[in-house]
C-alpha cells in the first residue's frame, strides 16, 4: 500500500487578485451581472430575452410536472426483462432542451494582453462564441474549463460573448441543472504568464517541526530562451513571508521547479484549516509582468495497510457524507453563502470529509472547505463506456471525453488542501463488464500521472463480481457502496487490507413524520408517499446508520465512511421513484431540502461529535387519536445512559449495550440480487447495533402532556436534560435566523426557519398552515422549501406551506448597507417579524 505524504497547494482560480499597474499585470474579472438569457426550441425558434445574473439555473423555477424527463428503466429480474416508469427521477423540472446567454464585457486597452475565458461549469455541452467567432466549448457540464483565447480578437471598448447550451432528455438520474449555473471568469494577463492552474507544489517531507515544499510552475508564452525572473514567497496564515525562492527560468518547453523550507509549519487539518500562499512573481528585463498566488495547506497524509488513515501522524476516521451539487430551493446556481451552511451544520454534526458525488465540485465548495477544514472526497462522473446508466448520460461520451475530464479536475483540485482522495466512478456497470478493469487502470493512471500524492478509489456495489475479477484489487483503496456485511470479506480478500465505505447508509426518512408501528423495514412505503423519521427505513440495497457505526468502531482497517447523504436532493424519490409522483427530491438526507435537520441529524451527531454532547428525543408529543396506544421514544445521546419520565412517571433507565463485535461470517442472511447486486435483510446484526448506538423505549404508552428524559453520565451523574410538551392550539408565529447579520455584497444569505408555536411558546409540530413572506429594506426574498418530498409549491414564490411545522425562507443580502426586514403572516395566527443587519 502507498503512503502518501504531501504538501499540498490550490489556485484559487477564483479570488486571484488584480495587480496594480506599476506591477505585474494580471487581472480577473467575475462577470455576474448584465446577462440576457433565452429559451430556444426544437425548431430553433428562441423566446424573448429576460435579464439574468449567473450564475442561473433556467429550470428551477418552471412548474413540476410529472411527464419531465419521465424515464422508462428496464430491470432484469428472474431471467425477465421489466420495465417500470421512474417519476420524479430528475426532479420533474424541466433542465432538458436549448438556451442561450449574451453579455458584454468592456476591455480598456488590449495592448500586449492575453485573454482566457474560464468556466467553472456550464450545464450542458456549452458552445463559447466572442465577437460573433466561436472560440470553443465542452461537452460534460459538470467540469471546469478554460479557453486561451486568440490574438486580436478582443478588441478594446465593447466585446459581445455568447454562450449556447443543450441538456439532452435522459441524461442524468437526479436533477443536473440547467445553464451557467456557475461563475463565468475572463482573466487578462501579459504575454508572459502563469497559465490557469498552472502551478503544483508538493513536499517529500513533513513534521511538526519543518515541511519542504516543491514547487512546479508552467510559464506561457515567453520566447525560446527568453530569461523570466521567477520568485517566489511562501506566505504563513499569520501573513509573514516565511521562505522565498528568487531563480531565473530560460524559457522552453518544460515547466519550472523550486524549492522552499518551511520551519514550523501551521499543518492543516479539519481542526486547524491553516492555509499558506504561494507568491509567484514573473519579471522580464527586471519589470513584473506576471504575478499569481497560490493557496494551499501543509499536512501529511498516510494510509497504513491494516492500521488505517492518518491525518499529520493522527489516527483519522473519515466521518463523511456524500452530497449531490443542488441547493434544494435554489437549484444548482452555486452560492457560496449557502455552501458555507452546509459545511457549518455538518461540521457541528462532527462530520468532517464530502464525497463530491458523483461529479466535479463547484470551486467555492474546494475553498470553502480549504478554508472551514472539511476533507473531500472529488469524483468526476457516474458512468464509464460500459452499458451507460442513461442514454444520454455521460457514458455516452466516456471514451472522447474521460482522459480531458479527468486532467481538468485533477489539475484544477490537485493542490487543494482538503481534497485528501480521487474517486474515479461510481457504481459502474463496467465493475462485471468485460474491459471493466482496463478502463479502471486508464482512470487510474491518468490520476497518478496528474498527482500522485493521493490514493484513488472507486464507489463499487457489485461486490459479487469485484473481488474475483481484479476490480477491487487493482485500487489504491477499496471504496465499496453499502455491503457492510461482506466489509469482513473484503478486507481478508483483497491485497490493500484497508476497506472504505464510499458510499453508506441510505437510510430514509421524511422530517417529523413517525409511521406506526417502528419496526425495520426496506423498501417501506406508505400511503402519505413519506418515510418514517424513526430512522428504521432503508432502500433494498442499504441499511441503517447503526451498522456503519459498529463497522467503523469495530475494526481499525475501516478508514470510514460516506453516508448518502448529507443534504435532501432534487430527484432520485426511493423508495417512491418508480410511479409514485408527486414525489420528486429524495429522502436520504440527514438534513432535509430546507437545510432543516431531521432526527437522524442527532443520531450521527451524537457518534461523531465528541466535542459537544448530543441530547435528543423522537418522536414529538402532538398525537391526538393515539391516546392509549403504543408510542415508542428513542433517544440520541453521547452520554451512555438515560432515564424516560411521562407526566413525571418513570419509564426506566436505558443503557447502550456493551459493545459486541459485528462478524459476518456467515451470508445466509443475505441473498444476491440480479448481477450479484446484494440485498440487505434485517437480521440480529441490526438490533445489536441499535441498541450500542440508541436508547430506545418501545412501550410506551401515548397520552398528552410532557415527556422528560434525564441523561447520565459514566458515573451515574446527571449530565443533562430534555422536555417536551404537548403543544396546545397555535397562536403565533417564530422568526429563526441562521445568522445574526448578513454581509452586503448582493451574495449573501440568510435562512430563517419559520414555526408555529402556542400561546406557551411551544412548537406545534403537525402544523401545515401556509405562510406568507414580504422583505424589505437591504435585502431580497430569494426562495422558501419545506422538506416536503411531495410539495408542487414553487421555490420562489413567496409563499410556502408548513410541513411537520416548520418552512424556510431565504433572503439574498443587498449590495448596500441597511437593514432587512422580513415580516411573516399566516392565517389564524399572529405574524411575526425579523430584522437582520446588512454590513
Amino acid at each position: 500500500m502507498k503512503q502518501f505524504n504531501c504538501i499540498l497547494t490550490s489556485l484559487l482560480a477564483a479570488t486571484v487578485a488584480s495587480i496594480p499597474a506599476d506591477s505585474a499585470a494580471r487581472t480577473q474579472s467575475t462577470l455576474t451581472h448584465g446577462w440576457q438569457f433565452a429559451k430556444v426550441d426544437s425548431l430553433g425558434n428562441r423566446a424573448d430575452w429576460q435579464s439574468v445574473r449567473v450564475p442561473h439555473d433556467w429550470a428551477i423555477h418552471e412548474p413540476f410536472s410529472r411527464d419531465n424527463d419521465l424515464q422508462v428503466v428496464a430491470v432484469e429480474q428472474n431471467g425477465e426483462t421489466e420495465k417500470s416508469e421512474k417519476t420524479g427521477r430528475t426532479g420533474g423540472l424541466p433542465y432538458m432542451g436549448r438556451g442561450i446567454y449574451t453579455t458584454t464585457f468592456e476591455v480598456p486597452d488590449t495592448a500586449g494582453q492575453h485573454f482566457t475565458l474560464l468556466f467553472d461549469g456550464a450545464m450542458s455541452n456549452p458552445r463559447v462564441s466572442v465577437n460573433g467567432k466561436h472560440v470553443g466549448g465542452w461537452a460534460y457540464g459538470y467540469n471546469s474549463f478554460h479557453i486561451s483565447l486568440p490574438a486580436g480578437l478582443v478588441k478594446t471598448g465593447e466585446n459581445t460573448l455568447t454562450v449556447e447550451l443543450e441538456n439532452k432528455p435522459q441524461s442524468s438520474r437526479w436533477y443536473p441543472g440547467a445553464g451557467l449555473y456557475r461563475n463565468v471568469h475572463l482573466v487578462a494577463t501579459s504575454r508572459v504568464h502563469v497559465p490557469v492552474w498552472g502551478t503544483y507544489v508538493t513536499t517529500p517531507y513533513v513534521s511538526p517541526d519543518e515541511a519542504s515544499v516543491k514547487l512546479i510552475t508552467e510559464i506561457s508564452g515567453a520566447k525560446k530562451g527568453e530569461a523570466v525572473g521567477v520568485k517566489t514567497d511562501i506566505i504563513a496564515p499569520d501573513g509573514n513571508v516565511v521562505a522565498t525562492n528568487n531563480s531565473v527560468y530560460y524559457a522552453h518547453e518544460q515547466p519550472f521547479t523550486q524549492n522552499f523550507l518551511v520551519e514550523k509549519p501551521s499543518r492543516w487539518s479539519p481542526g486547524n484549516p491553516a492555509l499558506y500562499v504561494a507568491r509567484t512573481t514573473l519579471s522580464i528585463d527586471g519589470k513584473p509582468v506576471d504575478e499569481y498566488s497560490t493557496r494551499f495547506g501543509i499536512r501529511s497524509l498516510n494510509y497504513i495497510p491494516e492500521k488505517g488513515f492518518f491525518l499529520n501522524g493522527e489516527y483519522t476516521k473519515f466521518k463523511g457524507v456524500c452530497n449531490h451539487h443542488d441547493l434544494g430551493p435554489l437549484g444548482a446556481a452555486v452560492n457560496r453563502a449557502a455552501l458555507r451552511r452546509q459545511i457549518v451544520m455538518l461540521k457541528d454534526m462532527g462530520a468532517n470529509a464530502i464525497r463530491t458525488a458523483h461529479n466535479m465540485p463547484a470551486p467555492e465548495l474546494v475553498e470553502l472547505c480549504d478554508e472551514m477544514g472539511m476533507m473531500l472526497m472529488v469524483e468526476p462522473f457516474d458512468d464509464w463506456g460500459f452499458r451507460p446508466k442513461s442514454p444520454n448520460g455521460y457514458g455516452s461520451i466516456f471514451h472522447e471525453w474521460a482522459e480531458k475530464d479527468m486532467v481538468n479536475m485533477v489539475r484544477h483540485y490537485r493542490n487543494n488542501a482538503s481534497v485528501v482522495m480521487w474517486s474515479i466512478g461510481n457504481e459502474v456497470p463496467s465493475q462485471w463488464g468485460p474491459d471493466g478493469v482496463q478502463e479502471l487502470q486508464m482512470l487510474l493512471d491518468i490520476a497518478h500521472r496528474e498527482d500522485p500524492t493521493r490514493p484513488v478509489t472507486c464507489g463499487m456495489d457489485q461486490i459479487g463480481s469485484v473481488l474475483d475479477n481484479g476490480f477491487a484489487a487493482a485500487l489504491d483503496i477499496p471504496g465499496f457502496n453499502y455491503k457492510p456485511q461482506y466489509y469482513l470479506r473484503a478486507y481478508n480478500t483483497l491485497p490493500q487490507k484497508l476497506v472504505l465505505g464510499s458510499e453508506t447508509a441510505s437510510t430514509v426518512s421524511s422530517r417529523g413524520c413517525y409511521i406506526f408501528p417502528m419496526e425495520l423495514k426496506a423498501n417501506a412505503v406508505h400511503d402519505n408517499h413519506q418515510s418514517s423519521s424513526y430512522d428504521t427505513e432503508f432502500c433494498y440495497w442499504s441499511n441503517i446508520p447503526d451498522i456503519d457505526f459498529a463497522m467503523d468502531d469495530d475494526y481499525p482497517w475501516m478508514i470510514g465512511q460516506f453516508v448518502w447523504t448529507g443534504f435532501d436532493y432534487l430527484g432520485e424519490p426511493s423508495p417512491y421513484d418508480t410511479d409514485a409522483w408527486p414525489n420528486h427530491s429524495s429522502v436520504f438526507g440527514i438534513i432535509d431540502l430546507a437545510s432543516l435537520p431531521k432526527d437522524r441529524y442527532w443520531l450521527y451527531r451524537s457518534q461523531w461529535n465528541t466535542a459537544s454532547p448530543t441530547l435528543h428525543m423522537l418522536p414529538h408529543w402532538n398525537w391526538k387519536g393515539r391516546e392509549g396506544q403504543v408510542t415508542p421514544v428513542a433517544v440520541y445521546t453521547s452520554w451512555p445512559k438515560a432515564e424516560l419520565f411521562v407526566n413525571g412517571k418513570s419509564m426506566g433507565v436505558k443503557e447502550k449495550s456493551e459493545a459486541e463485535k459485528l462478524n459476518y461470517t456467515e451470508v445466509s442472511k443475505t441473498q444476491y440480487w440480479e448481477r450479484h447486486r446484494v440485498k440487505h435483510i434485517p437480521s440480529r446484526h441490526d438490533s445489536l447495533a441499535m441498541n450500542r448506538y440508541r436508547l430506545i423505549w418501545d412501550d410506551v404508552v401515548y397520552q398528552p402532556g410532557e415527556v422528560r428524559v434525564v441523561a447520565y453520565d459514566e458515573d451515574g451523574n446527571r449530565a443533562g436534560e430534555i422536555v417536551r410538551k404537548t403543544a396546545g392550539k397555535a397562536h403565533h408565529l417564530v422568526l429563526t435566523p441562521d445568522r445574526a447579520e448578513i454581509t452586503a455584497d448582493g451574495n449573501d444569505l440568510v435562512y430563517v426557519t419559520v414555526e408555529v408555536a402556542d400561546k406557551d411558546g411551544n412548537p406545534v409540530p403537525t402544523d401545515t398552515r401556509m405562510v406568507s413572506f414580504k422583505v424589505s429594506g437591504a435585502a431580497e426574498f430569494l426562495a422558501t422549501a419545506n422538506g416536503d418530498p411531495t410539495s408542487l409549491l414553487p421555490f420562489d414564490a413567496p409563499r410556502m406551506n408548513l410541513f411537520s411545522g416548520a418552512a424556510t425562507a431565504i433572503l439574498r443580502a443587498a449590495s448596500t448597507p441597511g437593514t432587512a426586514t422580513l415580516t411573516v403572516t399566516a392565517p389564524g395566527v399572529k405574524p411575526a417579524t425579523l430584522t437582520i443587519p446588512v454590513k
